[in-house]
């Protein structure tokens, strides 16, 4: 049985020292080996940003897509080898900006990948400038005013659109981090995970210890029930999308899979797809 050391590779990381996305990376690692998971069952699906680069990180198939194209290419994955386990991975500015269409659709298909957004606030790969999650008010080179546009609350969206698994952590909490990648993945269906996962270069608001004052953890809230929609978008609300843990998790829903009639148990990365050079021939004459 694999081991979290099995889904280490040679690769060295370039991220900034303190950077929240190490952790995010061993998270990955360790709910994989927790949850039973071989490098070959694992596929890792990124996008553009500093955190698009995990994929080349871990010890798994890789994909590193282009700016916000993350969760297309996941989808397409799940859908062709439905036997692999398939985590999107990106940065709140590929899943919020330039992504946010693909992450709608994805939610509300409720198809069976688990999608783990590195959120700081700010696009670090380009040097800093605010991000869709950047609150009113943030002074950076894109707003050296202060930005007039306030702050997505993704968490708030993704009930709203019909997620069945909205969880978000701390990337200090590498514990909860890790189990709720685990319930993520175990989740039949479409699960977001959002972490706040602080850039010491260029967000000097939005730091560890900013997180650490300001967050709730949904296990200290007296008889919170994460199967209670109306309760999680009271709660969040309540506290200005600043809780980590599984704010909440639909197991009625069938995922995007289960509902498709004609969807072969049979992957299609393992069944035959050639065809004869007469069967070409006539298909091509169609077009001709």
């Amino acid at each position: 049985m694999a081991t979290f050391k099995d889904f280490r590779n040679k690769v060295k990381p370039n991220w900034c020292p303190g950077c929240g996305d190490f952790s995010v990376q061993a998270a990955i690692q360790r709910a994989a080996a927790n949850v039973g998971l071989e490098p070959d069952n694992l596929a890792v699906i990124s996008g553009i940003g500093c955190s698009g680069r995990i994929s080349g990180y871990i010890n798994s198939y890789g994909f590193h897509g282009v700016h916000g194209r993350a969760l297309p290419i996941a989808q397409g994955v799940k859908m062709a080898n439905r036997d692999l386990t398939v985590i999107a991975s990106g940065g709140d500015g590929d899943g919020f900006a330039i992504g946010m269409g693909h992450t709608i659709h994805a939610i509300r298909r409720n198809i069976d990948v688990t999608y783990i957004v590195m959120d700081n606030q700010i696009y670090g790969l380009t040097k800093g400038q605010t991000s869709p999650r950047s609150d009113m008010g943030f002074k950076t080179k894109s707003t050296p005013g202060g930005s007039i546009e306030s702050a997505l609350n993704v968490m708030e969206m993704s009930l709203t659109a019909g997620a069945t698994f909205v969880a978000q952590s701390f990337s200090s909490d590498l514990k909860e981090l890790t189990s709720l990648i685990e319930q993520g993945i175990n989740h039949k269906g479409f699960s977001l995970i959002n972490v706040f996962s602080p850039c010491v270069t260029f967000n000097k608001v939005n730091t560890y210890d900013w997180f650490k004052e300001n967050i709730t953890k949904l296990a200290d809230v007296e008889n919170y029930d994460p199967a209670n929609r109306m309760t999680a978008m009271q709660t969040l609300m309540e506290h200005n999308g600043l809780v980590t843990g599984l704010i909440y998790q639909n197991t009625e829903q069938k995922s995007y899979q289960e509902l498709i009639n004609t969807y072969d148990k049979n992957p299609l990365a393992n069944q035959d797809l050639e065809i004869t050079e007469e069967k070409f021939n006539e298909l091509m004459a169609e077009f001709m």
